[in-house]
């Protein structure tokens, strides 16, 4: 039975040997990093070698809750702060569980029982899917009918709150669906596209400039949002 990859992620280097410790003691987790800032990890996340992420809330660089936002196809997650009031936070987040400092290892025991409960649920799920081949194109519902869209057609995506806008090449009126952008983001595959402001999901291949604060799809000039912008450069510029 194929272990839980994970990484524990906190800026303070005495709680992170303490996280470490932890996890190599339970039999299913492989630890498979630790680091102090949350960026050393995008990459290993990015790149789906990450199963569970042990994620402090406070640091300095980019909150835990911010780095979790920015993850397009982010992995299970379990808090670990000293804040009780981020709570209500991370169940908005959908994270498996939320850990108050200092943890009690029957605590800590818990929250990775249901992480593995949960990772063996999704991989037998993945076992009875059929084998389909790779698409190109996604589906979402306006006007009382679904829309095939093709990647490669997508411009840009504008988040309305409970609605998105998807800007399409060559038509001029967007087509608009009830979804919210973290949801949308699901559907669209994270080495084309990034999401650079709490607004707005970009085709990084459409892209024909950019600068610190903003960036140009065609003539259109969208923002960069200050808690993404080093997200994107590490993507767009790969």
């Amino acid at each position: 039975m194929s272990k839980i990859n994970c990484v524990a992620i906190d800026d303070e280097p005495f709680a992170l040997e303490i996280m470490a410790d932890d996890i190599q003691k339970i039999s299913f987790l492989n630890l498979v990093g630790t680091f102090s800032n949350p960026m050393d990890a995008w990459e290993l996340i990015k790149q789906g070698k990450v199963d569970l992420i042990f994620l402090d809330i406070q640091m300095p660089v980019i909150s835990g809750t911010q780095f979790l936002r920015s993850l397009p196809k982010p992995p299970m997650v379990i808090f670990t702060t000293a804040y009780q009031q981020y709570a209500l936070e991370g169940y908005d987040l959908d994270v498996v569980d939320y850990l108050l400092k200092p943890i009690p290892f029957d605590r800590f025991l818990k929250a990775v029982n249901k992480a593995e409960e949960l990772f063996r649920l999704r991989s037998k799920e993945q076992q009875n899917l059929p084998v389909v081949e790779d698409v190109n194109f996604f589906f979402i519902y306006s006007e009382y009918k679904q829309i095939k869209i093709y990647f490669d057609d997508v411009l840009y995506v504008e988040g309305l709150k409970d609605y998105v806008k998807i800007y399409i090449k060559q038509q001029s009126k967007p087509i608009l669906t009830r979804m919210n952008l973290k949801m949308m983001a699901t559907k669209l595959p994270s080495n084309l596209f990034c999401r650079v402001h709490h607004s707005f999901i970009v085709a990084l291949d459409k892209i024909s400039a950019f600068q610190k604060t903003k960036l140009l799809v065609g003539e259109k000039e969208l923002p960069i949002g200050r808690k993404f912008a080093e997200f994107f450069e590490q993507q767009y510029q790969q």
